[in-house]
């Protein structure tokens, strides 16, 4: 009798079994996919170099994520890969300035003229990174753009240029650059899910652009 009342449970059991195994190559997948993404470096010369925005600290002085990618576009801008860049980032909650600001006093700090830097104010995630990019390069005619992030950012945030309709070319900072072992593995956490809710609003057709801290 008893064998007979636990029969209906072994379905669950292995469609649960199932679940779990089918969620956890997904995520291997995406960490892989994450992991080769921030790898390959595919700059080549364009109309702008487009450093995407990160946190500053409470006093407003930049991050060192912000001041990696910062330095990293401007090393591309004395490569020649192009003649502009445009920091991107608006203003975060009790934080003085906004993180394009700050990206551009690094950049003039590493020798870059006042006239070679943009600046988009208005975004507070990486998809109104794109979109307002898009905007301003609209309006000065240009689309060819080499991105500039930390590498565990890049999948995400080339997929959403690329959705927004700039030809985006990928530049990772290299991970040489980056002290702090936590870096990747929580790049990853986040980006999961972050890209996991981006598909879930695509889907949905949510219009969020915007939720704090991704």
């Amino acid at each position: 009798m008893a064998a007979t009342k636990n029969r209906p449970r072994r379905p669950f059991k292995r469609f649960l079994l199932f679940v779990l195994v089918a969620a956890l190559l997904y995520f291997i997948g995406f960490i892989a996919a994450v992991h080769v993404t921030g790898l390959q470096d595919n700059a080549e010369t364009a109309d702008i170099i487009i450093v995407l925005g990160a946190g500053l600290r409470e006093d407003g002085r930049p991050g060192p994520a912000l001041t990696r990618r910062s330095r990293h576009g401007a090393s591309l801008w004395h490569e020649g890969i192009a003649p502009l860049v445009l920091c991107t980032g608006g203003l975060s909650e009790y934080i003085p300035r906004t993180e394009a600001a700050a990206c551009r006093e690094i950049l003039l700090g590493a020798g870059l003229p006042a006239g070679a830097i943009l600046t988009e104010e208005r975004s507070r995630s990486t998809e109104e990174n794109a979109i307002y990019s898009k905007r301003i390069l609209d309006d000065l005619g240009l689309s060819r753009v080499v991105l500039v992030s930390d590498a565990g950012h890049m999948l995400r945030a080339r997929w959403l240029f690329h959705r927004y309709g700039l030809d985006a070319f990928a530049s990772p900072v290299p991970t040489a650059r980056i002290r702090d072992p936590r870096v990747f593995p929580y790049a990853v956490l986040r980006e999961f899910v972050a890209f996991n809710w981006q598909l879930f609003k695509d889907l949905f057709g949510i219009p969020w652009t915007h939720v704090r801290g991704i």
